[in-house]
């Protein structure tokens, strides 16, 4: 089972627009100066239960609040543990909520990621690379926090 450590049903910092973002556990990169160290562990936070991914699901579908797509960080949504659950959630988010886009972050290059986190770029629209390197790091980049990190535009 997955866990995370927050949900935001409504945001506007983690992508464009007004968006659902969550926050997974479990990170092996573990980046100097990381400002969500409290997510490195894969038993930290709740579990992601399925009553929580049909309210993220009712949400994103909500007409009062429009939101444009969902946001996946953390943590790594990549971390080798979240991969299944990420990849069936993406799955049916893509199916169930059409014209939402989805966002993901993660600490691994598009370059190092194996088969099974590439089987998840299928149903993402932009991927944000790359480690958080203190000696990078840049306040003025949006959506990213180091001059490393690479926006991926996949759709």
């Amino acid at each position: 089972m997955m866990h995370i450590h927050r949900y935001y049903d409504v945001d506007v910092v983690n992508g464009p627009g007004t968006r659902c973002t969550l926050f997974v556990a479990g990170c092996e990169h573990q980046c100097r100066g990381c400002y969500n160290q409290s997510t490195w562990r894969l038993d930290s936070g709740v579990p992601f239960s399925l009553e929580m991914e049909e309210r993220l699901l009712a949400d994103l579908m909500d007409t009062r609040i429009p939101r444009q797509g969902l946001s996946l960080s953390g943590g790594d949504p990549l971390h080798p543990h979240n991969v299944p659950h990420i990849r069936r959630l993406v799955k049916r988010v893509r199916k169930a909520c059409a014209g939402k886009d989805i966002w993901l972050w993660t600490g691994y290059q598009i370059d190092e990621l194996n088969a099974s986190q590439r089987e998840v770029l299928d149903f993402i629209d932009v991927l944000i690379d790359g480690r958080f390197i203190e000696a990078e790091k840049d306040a003025t980049l949006q959506w990213r926090g180091s001059r490393n990190q690479q926006l991926w535009y996949l759709r």
